[in-house]
């Protein structure tokens, strides 16, 4: 019998394996991973720099680069931080409308993750399958923004436009498709034999390392901590809507991978309650001009749920225009470096894209 041999190989950045923009250098004993290194610097962002040398509106265009497969979550935290400052009553029309936002990006976020768990292990038709109806939810966004990625629509003050006539109706009659088809990724994806076989076992965390060391989204949920900010400190009119957090209890890749199957009902559950309870009325704080924002020597720290778990913002002013300090806290830092590095030594090469995507890791956090 031959023995393994001892390399080292870098898995990533050009890998599609790989979760965005970052290498993970691996050294292997034959197939089996014997230490993790995570690296960054491919994307040379600075994102928390580039906002502090610029007025707030000139930030405004940057924030939703911070992590490309959902923005929106960064532009709520934007304008939720400058509106805390400011002490400015955002319009109840406009916060719906920015849940409704942020639910879609939520479930477009999912379908994403999808196409790239099922992708990790060869079920490719589920990936042209979720990148397909991710393209819907785009649409929407299209209609809605001008964009289709970086929407720039949450905006200090409300939102940027108010809904196309018809727009709800459309949300709707997508949200019942999706909520039909959900029911054939549970046959192909989730419910496959093969997916179960991978999954189940792998990547396992502790409930009690999740907490303390600060991991979030589906990781702590697929443990069976019951953790979400639009409940544990509700934002715009999330205490206002009925939903459940799912959780699961093996914390393994399977367990999250459930967790965010049925997160994605959730989101379907709550848009349904956000179409029927919209309000009428302005979707914009009414202000002198919106070119100028000064904030006040004062500083404040705002947090939403994205897809991937609590996402924060700290942000401080000093009376001028300018944003004196800004730092951005994702998931993906403690989930990519803390987490993966452990989660990977003694799993086997084939199982690093399977696990990475159950972490939620999106690069341009930590290279923010």
């Amino acid at each position: 019998m031959q023995t393994p041999k001892h390399i080292t190989i870098f898995h990533g950045p050009q890998h599609p394996g790989i979760t965005g923009n970052m290498s993970i250098e691996l050294d292997l004993l034959g197939e089996t991973i014997q230490k993790a290194t995570t690296h960054v610097g491919y994307l040379h962002r600075g994102f928390e720099k580039l906002i502090e040398r610029r007025t707030v509106i000139q930030a405004f265009t940057i924030v939703c680069r911070i992590c490309v497969p959902e923005p929106d979550p960064n532009e709520a935290n934007f304008a939720m931080a400058v509106e805390e400052l400011t002490k400015m009553e955002v319009p109840q029309r406009a916060q719906y409308i920015r849940v409704l936002v942020l639910e879609l990006s939520r479930l477009a976020a999912q379908f994403l993750w999808m196409a790239g768990q099922s992708g990790s292990i060869g079920l490719y038709a589920v990936g042209q399958w979720a990148i397909a109806d991710r393209d819907l939810i785009l649409d929407l966004f299209e209609e809605l923004t001008g964009a289709r990625v970086y929407h720039m629509y949450i905006y200090p003050g409300g939102v940027r436009r108010d809904l196309p006539e018809g727009f709800l109706q459309r949300v709707s009659e997508l949200m019942i498709y999706l909520d039909k088809r959900l029911k054939l990724y549970d046959d192909i994806f989730i419910n496959n034999a093969s997916f179960k076989n991978r999954a189940i076992g792998v990547g396992v965390v502790n409930a009690k390392n999740a907490l303390e060391q600060g991991f979030v989204g589906q990781v702590l949920r697929g443990c069976g901590i019951k953790a979400d900010v639009r409940k544990d400190a509700p934002y715009l009119i999330y205490d206002k809507l009925e939903f459940d957090i799912p959780t699961q209890q093996a914390g393994d890749v399977y367990a999250r991978a459930l967790v965010r199957r049925a997160e994605m009902d959730q989101s379907i559950h709550i848009l349904g309650q956000v179409i029927e309870q919209m309000p009428q009325g302005d979707i914009m704080l009414k202000m002198p001009t919106h070119r100028k924002f000064k904030l006040p020597k004062d500083d404040t720290w705002v947090k939403v749920e994205s897809a991937r778990g609590e996402f924060a913002y700290y942000m401080a002013g000093d009376g001028s225009e300018k944003i004196r300090r800004m730092q951005v806290r994702g998931p993906s830092l403690v989930h990519a470096y803390t987490l993966l590095e452990k989660l990977l030594v003694g799993a086997e090469l084939s199982d690093v894209a399977l696990i990475m995507n159950s972490l939620g890791i999106c690069p341009p956090e930590i290279e923010r």
